[in-house]
């Protein structure tokens, strides 16, 4: 610990603490721009400049270290005029006529910090030169004329994401914000995460969507869950008016860390199908509005005569984006009270079911956290494409690259993260565990291996010709994976888990899965991971919710003589049902999810919903109560009375 006085005050922090992060945590407002606390120092703008006793210049203390008995003053004369001087030079470098710039009014740190210092007027005339703005991408605008050259976005798509599309080029108050090799943004590497919105002080780089549509100030901040996928990243919902304005990352989420990607931040953002307001019942082969009494009447009177029928009753599918308590409530009524065989998800169970019968097998969870992979010297990636989904699984694991860790990718088909790989496994031919078993035995061959084995070494010449490759392809592979400590092994599915656990084991890395949606891995723990099997079934009810269904889903969906489906956007399986009901989106109702590494997280409504759409929990309870059945039961003990694949925790 080091003692150091700040105006005056007494202070013991940490060694290696910066003089910045010193004062804020002792409550002592030190202005920034370049400064961000989840990325390296820079010391780029000035504007955290003091003075330090016995130094002969005013310091930055973004970038200074503490030392033991330190004296800093933050207010003085000196530092208080250097403040308005860097600010003063930012002004008249660009275009940065307040007024008629769309963060204006509470949302540029640039001019917050100047009305902080008392600045009505730019002492210095601009001298700048205009520079074409870039609207070639889908979500984001690149406006060079608002940049202040903090290079906060170029570290965040660097440090945080592991791209590296954006950097500058010329140098000085010329320097220009650019992607990759100076080619439009929308044709670049851009995985479209938006970081470099979130993090940008000014308007240089801001998203299509909420531009001139309310200020900070102005605006309701839910901080919920992201149910894009099995994550489960915190963010914060920007709403106004009961409209949904942006989605940030939460900076202070311990899974995400304010990281999410375009799934998350922009894809809500997207216009969707025609909003289903009303329930509608088919008559005279046409579906017509009707009430929400009328339309649980006509879907009682179908259910109760087939009540009790398991094999040949009713079919019922839920969607893994919905909440704990909707996919509990739904398994209550359709598989315990009228007692269906056939209740499962929209994914029946393709993430998951191996993996939790795997976990059965052992009466134990086997898996680790997406923590790991922070201190993980090599990661494999096996049969998941983290580019196309999962994709903030991927970033972690990108922006670790940079550092030295270890790729290597075993997958069949194309693979988005192959070209930053140290080596790829590509088989052409063979089963899927022939490369995890050929890598087995180049590991024994190499003398690496950190478990017992029945796999030898001198299995790796016929196991390899198995899978088209050659022997040095396997021995590469063995070294990428076993040549750094703390090596973890990602995966998909589950159908190839006996011999991945093996593998792991004989390499001491740990496993994480993917799995599927929002909820998948709850869905699994409450037993719903069936494949779907429609075989003379006369109902089946679909709570598909905002999700959308598969084409193999829908033609399944056709077979049955009765079809009602629970939905926010009509679709081709609403426009095929008997009867529709409007449902809620992810925004507009709360509950629980369950992350892929065994995290419960609440989820908060942002919006309040249309009076006609219920949520699918009031769906089911209101549903119940015309079968005349109750729905009850402690969802949370549910969880747990299956073995996980991780430990589950809140």
């Amino acid at each position: 610990m080091a003692t150091i006085t700040i105006n005056g005050n007494t202070l013991e922090v940490p060694d290696g603490t910066t003089v910045l992060r010193a004062a804020q945590a002792a409550g002592i407002d030190i202005p920034t721009l370049c400064d961000h606390p989840h990325l390296t120092p820079y010391g780029g703008c000035r504007m955290c400049l003091v003075e330090v006793e016995g130094a002969r210049t005013l310091q930055p203390s973004c970038t200074l270290p503490v030392n033991n008995n330190m004296v800093i003053k933050t207010d003085t004369k000196k530092v208080l005029d250097a403040r308005k001087f860097v600010l003063t030079l930012i002004f008249s470098e660009r275009n940065h006529f307040c007024p008629y710039c769309q963060v204006s009014g509470g949302d540029c740190e640039l001019q917050n910090a100047a009305y902080a210092e008392g600045m009505t007027h730019w002492p210095l005339q601009p001298n700048y030169q205009p520079y074409p703005m870039d609207a070639s991408h889908p979500y984001i605008i690149l406006e060079n004329n608002r940049c202040i050259l903090c290079r906060r976005c170029v570290r965040a798509c660097g440090e945080l994401i592991g791209n590296y599309t954006l950097g500058f080029e010329e140098r000085g108050a010329k320097s220009i914000l650019v992607a990759d090799t100076g080619v439009p943004l929308g044709e670049s590497t851009c995985v479209s995460c938006g970081s470099c919105v979130q993090v940008c002080p000014t308007g240089a780089v801001i998203d299509r969507w909420s531009a001139y549509r309310g200020r900070e100030t102005q605006v309701d901040i839910t901080n919920t869950v992201c149910v894009g996928c099995s994550v489960g990243c915190k963010v914060n919902v920007l709403t106004r008016d009961n409209s949904l304005v942006r989605i940030e990352g939460d900076w202070e989420a311990e899974m995400n860390e304010g990281v999410i990607c375009e799934v998350g931040r922009f894809n809500p953002m997207k216009e969707k199908c025609e909003r289903i307001a009303t329930p509608l019942v088919r008559k005279n082969g046409t579906l017509k509005a009707a009430t929400w009494d009328e339309a649980l009447n006509t879907i009682t009177a179908q259910l109760k005569p087939i009540a009790g029928k398991s094999s040949d009753g009713v079919a019922a599918l839920i969607s893994t984006r919905q909440p704990v308590e909707a996919i509990y409530n739904f398994k209550q009524l359709f598989a315990d009270k009228l007692g269906s065989e056939m209740v499962t998800t929209t994914e029946e169970g393709a993430f998951t079911a191996d993996s939790a019968v795997f976990a059965d097998s052992l009466n134990k969870e086997f898996e680790g956290s997406l923590k790991d992979l922070q201190s993980a010297g090599a990661v494999m990636v096996f049969g998941a494409d983290l580019v196309k989904h999962h994709q903030v699984t991927g970033f972690f694991i990108k922006r670790k690259l940079a550092s030295g860790t270890n790729l290597l990718i075993v997958d069949n088909q194309e693979n988005g993260l192959a070209r930053l790989a140290n080596k790829v496994i590509k088989a052409s031919k063979g089963t899927k565990t022939d490369p995890l078993k050929a890598i087995m035995a180049a590991v024994v061959k190499l003398g690496l291996a950190k478990a017992m084995t029945p796999i030898k070494a001198t299995d790796l010449d016929s196991l390899a010709a198995s899978t088209g490759l050659i022997t040095d392809d396997y021995l590469d592979a063995a070294y990428v994976l076993t040549s750094a400590e703390n090596p973890v092994i990602v995966y998909e599915s589950g159908s190839e888990l006996v011999t991945l656990k093996e593998l792991a084991d004989v390499v001491n890395a740990k496993l994480i899965s993917v799995k599927g949606e929002a909820n998948s891995l709850a869905a699994s723990q409450l037993h719903l991971d069936k494949a779907l099997k429609v075989n003379g079934h006369k109902a089946v009810f679909f709570a598909v919710g905002d999700d959308e269904a598969s084409q193999k889903t829908v033609k399944e969906f056709e077979k049955v003589p009765f079809k009602v489906v629970l939905a926010t956007y009509s679709s081709a399986l609403t426009s095929v049902a008997d009867v529709v009901l409007p449902s809620t989106n992810w925004l507009e109702q709360d509950g629980h999810y369950l992350s892929l590494e065994g995290k419960l997280q609440e989820a908060k409504q942002a919006i309040k919903p249309a009076e006609g759409a219920w949520s699918t929990v009031q769906t089911m309870n209101a549903l119940a109560d015309k079968l005349g059945v109750k729905l009850a039961g402690d969802w949370t003990k549910e969880l747990h009375k299956r073995v996980s694949v991780v430990e589950i925790s809140k």
